[in-house]
């Protein structure tokens, strides 16, 4: 068998900007939303003709910010606690002998202009910048199995933490919106899911957390007596 060698055909661009912020799956933030586009010489309204009559996609992507050679044969699913292990091709662990990824996502326009085309989507949960391999488009009746099994990823996550903003933080996410519409909510929806590694979720902690979204870097701790609230304390430019 011979290697294959891979080429980008596009990169996403979204509001994530490091893989600590990233939903563990597209449709758990309903505001992080992706673009992306093609690549030359892919960049040719010819490669895109029709794909507007799908309204999903599959992307085929690249973890890129994943140091490579350093997968193992097991992982531990954050979704089991990271304390039980289970085989590497029964997750989608990041850490993979090769480290490729796909995500259904939802297509909400394609757009050709100026010798450019953006495919615009929904709820994504890809880092900014990802290089994209492939896309292919989502077919209901083949790909669509409403009574298939998942383990233990049989049903959409509950929300882990709630969510409060310091008089400090609401005021500067309302300064916000007028460019960055429904900020407060995605921002909240980032941190239900409690992006933080599973050993440290359910402890007390008085750290204090950096997540880049969008231009922003949003500060953050876990609420001073509790395990699972959190107080968005702080939203600054990045530097």
């Amino acid at each position: 068998m011979n290697d294959l060698t891979l080429s980008p055909i596009a990169i996403i661009h979204t509001p994530y900007k490091e893989k600590f912020s990233v939903p563990r799956q597209p449709n758990l933030v309903e505001d992080g939303v992706g673009i992306v586009e093609l690549l030359p010489p892919y960049n040719s309204p010819e490669a895109v003709r029709g794909l507007e009559q799908f309204s999903h996609l599959w992307l085929i992507f690249q973890f890129d910010q994943i140091q490579q050679g350093k997968w193992q044969p097991t992982v531990r699913p954050p979704r089991l606690g990271g304390n039980q292990r289970i085989g590497v091709f029964a997750s989608r662990a990041t850490h993979r002998p090769n480290p490729l990824g796909l995500s259904k996502v939802e297509l909400r326009q394609v757009e050709c202009i100026n010798g450019n085309v953006f495919l615009h989507l929904g709820a994504v949960d890809l880092v900014d910048g990802t290089p994209i391999f492939d896309i292919k488009p989502y077919i209901a009746y083949a790909d669509s199995e409403p009574n298939a099994q998942s383990s233990f990823a049989q049903e959409k996550p509950p929300v882990k933490l709630t969510v409060e903003f310091t008089e400090q933080a609401q005021s500067a996410v309302k300064k916000r919106e007028e460019k960055r519409p429904h900020l407060s909510r995605f921002i909240r929806q980032v941190l239900e899911q409690d992006p933080r590694p599973a050993y440290q979720q359910g402890k007390l902690s008085d750290r204090v957390y950096g997540m880049s979204l969008y231009e922003f870097n949003v500060k953050w701790r876990i609420k001073v007596g509790t395990v699972n609230c959190v107080e968005v304390i702080e939203i600054e430019k990045d530097k």
